[in-house]
């Protein structure tokens, strides 16, 4: 069993930064990959970062520069730091635990966080 508590979530003006955070708890392992993912209303569920190795991460375009992906490997946390926020970031966030089992992924999800960025 995996499960994610995402937190960090608020309300924040166009330019300002928040951090999300993810405590993971249950089956993780540190060759797995982490990741955020957001859902805007009336779009699908989308990347946002994911790291699978502390030298291995990667960015949706849209946020590259602006946002950085990290992990505590002892803590089994994963943050998403977010500066530069603009109103387009505004979307439920949520936390992503991937495993594969030998022939398959398996996908782990968190409840969700609400950011918002006001213009």
């Amino acid at each position: 069993q995996v499960q994610l508590v995402e937190s960090g979530g608020g309300l924040v003006q166009a330019g300002g930064s928040l951090r999300l955070s993810c405590a993971a708890s249950g089956a993780i392992y540190n060759n797995s990959p982490m990741g955020w993912y957001r859902q805007a209303p009336g779009k699908q569920r989308e990347l946002v970062a994911r790291i699978s190795s502390v030298i291995s991460t990667n960015y949706a375009d849209s946020v590259k520069g602006r946002f950085t992906i990290s992990r505590d490997y002892v803590k089994n946390m994963v943050y998403l730091q977010m500066n530069s926020l603009k109103p387009e970031d505004t979307a439920v966030y949520y936390c992503n635990y991937a495993r594969w089992s030998g022939d398959r992924w398996s996908d782990y999800w968190g409840q969700g966080t609400q950011v918002t960025v006001s213009s």
